[in-house]
């Protein structure tokens, strides 16, 4: 009977550690957002990423585009845009992958960059290092972007990948970021059409 009880007893331990082993040990994610910011604070912070990544607000132009007055132009746009992943190195740079709709939002992107945080959410250094090809489906821009960005935060670059077409689209040899200006621009001039 002691016996019985004993085993019993120590098989039930044994489940219920392994049972909280289990639970405490749960993978999550180390690149979510809300790792580090509270939802208002992260709809702040993808507000002010948008102003610089998205078309100028009408009316605004790049020594513009923050202004209050379009402000709200760029908040609005918050609903199609989203964090895939986000991560801040221990020297303080601060790396984000946003997912951004393309043309008329059937197909959307990745974009990937880094930036130092300043004050009221607002980054500055800001620069963004690539952005895949446009894609349809969502489970594509995640794993190309993803990867693209444990690479960005490994490296600090992904200049090793720029080859792979089907990843990068922009940086190429028609595309650079300039980060003086914070916009991507053609690297020749386009000439006219005749």
């Amino acid at each position: 009977m002691k016996t019985h009880f004993s085993t019993t007893f120590f098989l039930f331990f044994l489940v219920l550690a392994v049972n909280v082993g289990f639970w405490s040990c749960k993978e999550t994610n180390p690149y979510e957002v809300e790792s580090y910011f509270s939802n208002n604070e992260k709809d702040t912070l993808l507000a002010n990423i948008i102003t610089y990544t998205s078309a100028y607000a009408k009316g605004a132009s790049n020594a513009t585009r923050f202004e209050p007055s379009f402000r709200k132009e760029y908040v609005s746009r918050l609903g199609q845009f989203r964090f895939a992943n986000y991560f801040v190195a221990p020297d303080s740079t601060h790396y984000f992958f946003i997912i951004r709709p393309v043309g008329s939002g059937m197909y959307q992107r990745g974009v990937g960059g880094k930036f130092k945080m300043g004050k009221d959410l607002m980054p500055v250094d800001y620069e963004e290092l690539w952005c895949t090809p446009h894609f349809k489906s969502d489970t594509t821009v995640k794993e190309r972007g993803g990867f693209l960005f444990k690479a960005m935060i490994k490296e600090g670059n992904i200049d090793k990948y720029l080859t792979m077409k089907h990843y990068v689209e922009w940086p190429d040899s028609t595309l650079v970021y300039d980060k003086k200006i914070k916009e991507w621009v053609a690297t020749k001039p386009m000439l006219p059409q005749p």
